[in-house]
């Protein structure tokens, strides 16, 4: 094998390998000798065909099969010879012009991983914001289970609705006398005083009873996510199906036990456990997010082109898959090709911080270990079918990607840990919503605002932020809404999809791929945000 570079230009490489026809017949022959034992042919004993009848039988795939096991094993070779670390799959092309019995030119272009000068992880200061548990917390979710809990009773014909009370409607929404798309629905829930519909709508169902027909009068807020109805006014064409009234069960011991618990006391100390549990996921999500920032701001290096692509790509395909849901889709579209630029900004920095976070575990040997490696393949085997869990343990066992995929979110989250460990870490005691607004704000300066590595974010069960004010430019926000079945979908301003701390490591040093959630946007109904 004779090796010539062609190109040695920032992180791209390319090398033209030349393999010799005397090492392709080599193979064959090698190939030949080993077969020959299992070939069946009439007038031979078994075992005793002839080499070159076996050639000229099998000739044309063993020659193919030699050809591309030299070339698989020369790129290897070269790979390792320049001591080189390919960023994604090399890219490898045979000349066009070759014939088998001559030599064979092969041209493999690739991108290496950057030279990272030695990590700086000295210095690292960061404040550890946490919330306490209060008893006002626990009673809200005991009451919010209990409501749950509750049968919904439907009222009298003659009752009128009052808030608090629960309407079942059917509504057809029209602007300018035309129905509009997204606008009509049958058999929505609406809780009268909730606020999950847009200003006005549920103020003047006040008083409507089972079987009414009422027409309502609205005004679309301005800042409505869906262009072609903000600022507009409407009518909705409302029909009473019922009313029903939630039967919220008392909160006492016999209600716990109804849950399978032994009292009150014990509902409660589980709250609170589930509670504390989502104040230190906010707590961390709001540490790690400091601590990439920093790592972020005191790293800089050139980082592989086709690694951002991939990186970009995914962002893209994600929010193009949730624009084309909105109500107004070509909008959602305009305003991400607006921001593409910014887009491409987030997938340089969570491929620049995957690699970071790569080079800094492997420097300080941190390494997920066979034990927590087969635990992950055991939990990722169970959401597949029992009949399916053996292909999939095996796929994942044969596959250096697929590992790689599923080990790089703990591997990330290990480093993360490291680095806490390092860092010089102050306390302070804020509020659950100081906390969220933090984990929103810009600076984290806990004015109201608005996950990383991996598959999307922090691969624990974290909590969401309550909900996300207006957000900021190429930083979706991560948040938590409930969508309501009224029509029209919002378009949110930005998508979960890139935020810019999602930046996960791998430990082939390739980044992990986000999970992010999406706010879900409610309907054209519901109340803008």
């Amino acid at each position: 094998m004779q090796t010539v570079e062609t190109l040695n230009e920032g992180l791209k490489r390319a090398y033209t390998v030349t393999i010799t026809s005397k090492d392709i017949d080599a193979r064959v022959e090698k190939e030949v000798l080993a077969i020959a034992p299992q070939v069946r042919m009439p007038g031979f004993r078994p075992g005793k065909v002839p080499a070159n009848l076996v050639k000229k039988m099998h000739g044309e795939s063993l020659q193919r099969d030699a050809l591309n096991n030299s070339i698989q094993e020369s790129v290897q070779k070269l790979i390792a010879d320049q001591k080189l670390r390919p960023a994604m799959q090399p890219s490898v092309e045979l000349d066009e012009s070759f014939e088998f019995g001559k030599d064979a030119q092969v041209k493999v272009e690739l991108e290496v991983l950057p030279v990272i000068e030695a990590p700086s992880i000295d210095g690292l200061k960061l404040e550890r914001l946490t919330a306490e548990v209060s008893d006002a917390q626990v009673e809200e979710q005991a009451g919010r289970i209990a409501t749950q809990q509750g049968a919904l009773e439907e009222y009298a014909a003659s009752h009128k609705a009052k808030d608090g009370d629960t309407l079942v409607i059917d509504f057809v929404g029209k602007v300018d006398g035309e129905a509009f798309e997204g606008g009509s629905a049958e058999g929505v829930k609406l809780k009268i005083g909730s606020g999950q519909f847009i200003p006005g709508f549920e103020e003047q169902l006040g008083g409507v009873k089972k079987g009414e027909e009422k027409t309502i009068e609205v005004t679309f807020p301005e800042d409505y996510g869906a262009a072609h109805l903000a600022g507009k006014a409407a009518t909705f064409d409302v029909t009473v199906q019922s009313v029903l009234n939630a039967d919220k069960p008392k909160l006492d011991d016999d209600f716990a036990k109804s849950l399978g618990l032994e009292g009150l006391d014990q509902l409660k100390d589980l709250l609170k456990g589930q509670i504390e549990q989502e104040h230190n996921g906010l707590t961390r999500t709001y540490m790690k997010r400091k601590l990439l920032d920093q790592l972020a701001a005191s790293h800089d290096f050139d980082v592989p082109p086709s690694m951002v692509e991939a990186e970009f790509n995914q962002i893209w395909q994600q929010l193009q898959h949730e624009a084309s849901h909105e109500a107004d889709p070509e909008a959602a579209l305009a305003e991400m090709e607006a921001e593409k630029e910014d887009y491409r900004g987030i997938a340089v920095r969570r491929v620049r911080l995957g690699l970071l976070l790569s080079e800094i575990g492997q420097a300080n040997n941190v390494v997920v270990s066979d034990n927590e490696m087969n635990r992950l393949i055991m939990q990722a085997a169970q959401q597949y079918s029992p009949q399916d869990r053996e292909r999939f343990v095996q796929y994942v066992r044969q596959d250096p990607m697929a590992a790689a995929q599923l080990r790089a979110p703990l591997y990330e989250d290990k480093v993360v840990d490291f680095l806490f460990e390092k860092a010089e870490v102050s306390d302070r005691a804020v509020s659950r919503e100081e906390l969220e607004a933090a984990i929103e704000a810009e600076d984290g300066d806990l004015k109201p605002h608005v996950h990383g590595p991996g598959c999307g974010h922090d691969h624990d069960e974290k909590p969401k932020a309550k909900k996300a004010a207006a957000k900021k430019k190429a930083e979706p926000a991560e948040t938590e809404a409930v969508t309501e079945e009224a029509p029209a979908k919002k378009a949110p301003a930005k998508k979960a999809a890139a935020k810019k701390d999602e930046a996960p490591a791998e430990e082939a040093a390739a980044e992990e791929k986000p999970k992010a959630k999406k706010a879900p946007a409610k309907k054209a109904a519901a109340k803008a945000e």
